[in-house]
């Protein structure tokens, strides 16, 4: 028998595949979310269990001995225990309200083009280039305002946005959630656990997809056509902002040569989303080798990609669409049983770690 120590080792680096396989494994991570102060407290006197050690790590590791006795029973146990706690969450969400406050937001602009922390923006951009105070300060009511207001409103709406779309997977039969917040765990699908990621069809991923597919690069396409059909555009912006300004003229423009242009554009991404939705396991390893440096894990992820098909940019907004996320996540959660386990496994190397990872995971997409 595996003891304690073996899972807690293994789960410390994010190889959470063989609890997938293990039902003891299983059993360690299902206790390992309610080892919370008030959670032991309340399963351990509602199970009439008596624990001696009165610290929580060691409660955990009691516990666990306990149990894993007698693994069958044990996750019985856990699972009425975990899912009377889930009902008590689920009931005190008021998803129609909450959707509503994410409707009020119109734009998503972070404000700057940070990548992984607007501290290290703000630093980099601003803390080591202005030598003159007052040329500092004056930034305040520009740009630095601006940076950190978009930072605010977008993280608030990937936050919340994310508690509306967990709610929807722990609704259904087929998942088991957490309890307590563990890191790079969400819930339980079968028995694979999971960390969920909300995303989109990666910019860069689209741009090596493209190149792949003899595509010519978005914005080049762009302004040459916006050259050939006589359309201004701000050459000094932002490629963002000058990408957006092309396709809002050529829409405005309205002729049939700048219709050709939008619709070239869409007919090409699409056929990269159609090829991306047959090979799912090509996006997933792509997102896992591309993740970023500071948010870097091994753990196994079920990615929620969402894509709106009319405007790529827009896909924001799927976030909070519950017409289109329910049947989808429904759909899949339904279906979950008929799935191999080994057909979730990848494997997948990262610039500067000589070691190959290898995770369960899997791709749904919601495209409108």
């Amino acid at each position: 028998m595996k003891d304690f120590d073996y899972w807690k080792k293994l789960h410390e680096s994010e190889k959470l595949e063989e609890f997938s396989t293990d039902e003891q494994g299983f059993l360690w991570l299902k206790l390992k979310s309610i080892v919370r102060k008030e959670l032991i407290s309340e399963f351990v006197t509602e199970n009439e269990i008596e624990l001696k050690d009165t610290s929580l790590n060691g409660q955990f590791v009691e516990l666990y001995a306990l149990l894993a006795r007698n693994p069958a029973k044990s996750h019985k146990l856990l699972n009425e225990y975990i899912e009377t706690k889930n009902k008590t969450v689920l009931a005190a969400l008021d998803t129609n309200k909450l959707v509503s406050e994410l409707y009020k937001l119109k734009s998503f602009d972070w404000g700057g083009d940070y990548q992984n922390s607007l501290d290290k923006y703000l630093v980099s951009r601003y803390v080591k280039v202005f030598q003159s105070y007052d040329m500092l300060v004056s930034k305040f009511e520009t740009e630095i305002s601006t940076a950190v207001q978009g930072y605010v409103l977008n993280s608030w709406y990937n936050h919340w946005s994310s508690i509306l779309i967990e709610h929807l997977f722990k609704s259904h039969e087929a998942v088991l959630p957490t309890v307590g917040q563990i890191k790079h765990l969400d819930f339980f699908i079968g028995n694979v656990p999971f960390d969920l990621k909300v995303t989109y069809l990666p910019a860069e991923y689209m741009k090596a997809r493209r190149k792949e597919f003899g595509f010519p690069v978005e914005l080049t396409y762009l302004k040459a056509k916006a050259k050939e059909l006589e359309i201004d555009f701000d050459k000094k912006a932002k490629h963002t902002d000058v990408y957006y300004e092309i396709v809002e003229k050529l829409k405005d423009k309205g002729t049939k040569e700048c219709k050709t242009v939008i619709e070239t554009l869409k007919k090409e991404n699409l056929q990269i989303l159609k090829e991306s939705k047959e090979n799912p396991n090509r996006l997933a390893k792509w997102l896992y080798e591309n993740q970023g440096e500071m948010r870097f894990g091994s753990e196994n992820r079920l990615f929620l990609v969402l894509v709106d098909t009319d405007d790529f940019t827009g896909s924001w907004k799927l976030k909070r669409n519950m017409d289109v996320l329910k049947p989808v996540i429904k759909n899949y959660l339904d279906n979950f049983a008929n799935k191999k386990v080994a057909d979730l496994k990848i494997a997948f190397k990262y610039k500067g770690k000589p070691q190959t990872f290898t995770a369960l995971t899997d791709v749904i997409f919601v495209v409108k």
